[in-house]
């Protein structure tokens, strides 16, 4: 209960901050705008000189834009701006307030800042969802339905804990500023289909950098390529990859001396 208040009291300070430059928020949008629009430009150029792409279609890649579009959002909206300001307080030591507090230090760091008006970005990629799927013409089951949002749900809980192992390496190495940077970089290899990738690549993006497990993995499931097996081997990356990640937070913050040092 307490952690939920304490989610709400964030809301409504970013959604202030937001209020408070509206301009901004609607040059941002159209800005966006821009760019899904040379996106699908991107994909329509493509297919012009071919019918599929890795065995994906149009239709399918749209969908899966879709999908890259929601994992982009998680680290837009929350990734990216707490970044910057976590990079900062380790330097300057006021990391020390953040422990201090009488709640969970890793959700302090993750949802002080949010990019609210980022909403906009989530219901256009549930569009480009919706609409790659109807182009595409697949069947969609209750079943995959679900297991769609369950392995969507993993793979941004992927992209969260590799981003928690990066910038805890701030608590070792303080000038790490790039640990985003890095993030992204791993993040494109996940806006096309694995499939597209020779087999040593795919491997790494599945498995050892699961990129692949947020974005193509979650669409596979949507047209009914996976079988039970290899789901709950996909959730079991995700928990994995989130397990690792507190024990890197938890090892961080013992290393972290304060700004008494």
């Amino acid at each position: 209960m307490q952690t939920l208040k304490l989610l709400s009291s964030f809301l409504k300070v970013n959604i202030q901050m937001s209020l408070a430059y509206r301009a901004d928020t609607v040059v941002n949008i159209l800005l966006n705008l821009m760019w899904l629009g040379w996106e699908l430009l991107s994909l329509n150029i493509i297919f012009s000189n071919t019918t599929t792409l890795g065995g994906w279609g149009l239709g399918e890649l749209i969908a899966l834009l879709g999908v890259f579009r929601l994992v982009n959002t998680l680290m837009i909206a929350l990734i990216w701006p707490n970044t910057e300001k976590f990079n900062q307080s380790i330097r300057d030591g006021s990391m020390d307030y953040t422990i201090l507090q009488p709640v969970n230090s890793l959700f302090l760091v993750t949802f002080s800042r949010i990019t609210i008006w980022r909403i906009w970005d989530l219901v256009l990629a549930i569009i480009l969802i919706f609409v790659g799927i109807n182009m595409a013409g697949n069947i969609v089951t209750p079943f995959s339905f679900l297991t769609f949002i369950l392995l969507a749900t993993s793979g941004g809980m992927i992209i969260y804990s590799l981003w928690i192992v990066l910038i805890a390496m701030t608590f070792w190495f303080t000038k790490f500023d790039n640990n985003v940077t890095i993030l992204q970089a791993l993040l494109d290899a996940g806006r096309y289909p694995s499939t597209v990738y020779p087999v040593w690549l795919r491997v790494i993006v599945t498995f050892i950098i699961p990129i692949a497990v947020a974005t193509t993995i979650p669409l596979q499931a949507l047209r009914g390529e996976l079988s039970p097996n290899q789901i709950l081997l996909f959730i079991g990356v995700s928990a994995a990859s989130f397990w690792v990640a507190t024990k890197v937070w938890k090892l961080g913050l013992k290393q972290y001396s304060g700004a008494s040092s």
